[in-house]
């Protein structure tokens, strides 16, 4: 079977992008993970694919698959990529578009200046709907990792995310310390895993140990998370520049009740054909 597909990325954060609206596209878990090894497929942290909506008022249904074949509810960056992927591929002429995810509908945006918008929705906190393994509903909680107990805050940007503030991201247990948190017991669904450092008010520098795909150039949900989290905990302001190993991002979050907008670049890198 021959594939087309286009392969994109957003600050590094590299995707295989799939138009399932114009062609029909049913792919085992094993084909996953063969267009995403970078040695034998094509190489990408996800693969999204693009299909017609399953109900009213939206545009399309937009699916991601990480690296090693597992479908999850969101990506951030890769959001960006789709609004970009759709536009420039004549699928639809609307600079915004509502589409429907696993964990609700997302609303991205084409900007004037090449950047795309995306209001990601809103965060949510309860331990219930992360999924973690905790009776109360707090700011910092306490996790046992590798002998040590670290504070960490919970998010669900329609995925999971477990952030920590660390002194310095350069030298975090980014390696060590992400395998053991993405799998830990108390989250039945594994977790992405955020290292923080504060700035200033307005400023994070951030990475990510992504659920199924590992340490990424840019976790998009992952900044959200992250943002929302200091913001939260009194450290930071909205707006908040996150800088990543790919590039900034820029979160904008008005408080409880209110949609995470994230803002950032999406870029087509090339378009191909494979033979699975």
């Amino acid at each position: 079977m021959k594939l087309k597909f286009t392969k994109m990325q957003g600050l590094g954060n590299d995707f295989v992008v799939l138009d399932g609206v114009r062609q029909s596209i049913s792919l085992s878990p094993e084909q996953l993970r063969y267009l995403a090894d970078r040695h034998f497929g094509v190489g990408c942290d996800q693969i999204l694919l693009v299909e017609k909506p399953t109900q009213a008022g939206v545009d399309f249904r937009y699916r991601i698959f990480n690296a090693d074949g597992g479908e999850v509810e969101q990506c951030g960056n890769g959001a960006r990529c789709f609004v970009r992927f759709v536009h420039d591929q004549g699928l639809t002429d609307k600079r915004e578009i509502r589409v429907e995810t696993q964990r609700g509908i997302i609303a991205p945006r084409l900007e004037a200046d090449g950047n795309a918008t995306v209001d990601m929705g809103e965060p949510r906190f309860s331990p219930a709907e992360i999924p973690f393994l905790h009776d109360d509903d707090v700011v910092i909680y306490n996790l046992d990792v590798a002998d040590e107990t670290l504070e960490i805050s919970v998010v669900s940007m329609g995925n999971p995310h477990a952030v920590q503030v660390v002194a310095d991201v350069d030298t975090a247990p980014v390696g060590e310390h992400g395998p053991l948190i993405e799998k830990h017991e108390r989250f039945p669904k594994r977790v992405n895993a955020g290292f923080m450092q504060i700035v200033d008010k307005h400023a994070i520098k951030l990475r990510v140990f992504e659920r199924g795909a590992g340490e990424t150039l840019a976790c998009g949900t992952g900044a959200c998370a992250a943002a929302v989290a200091g913001i939260r905990r009194g450290l930071l302001e909205s707006p908040v520049r996150v800088t990543t190993r790919g590039g900034d991002l820029t979160i904008a979050w008005g408080g409880e009740g209110r949609p995470v907008l994230m803002t950032g670049p999406a870029v087509t890198v090339f378009n191909g054909e494979i033979e699975l």
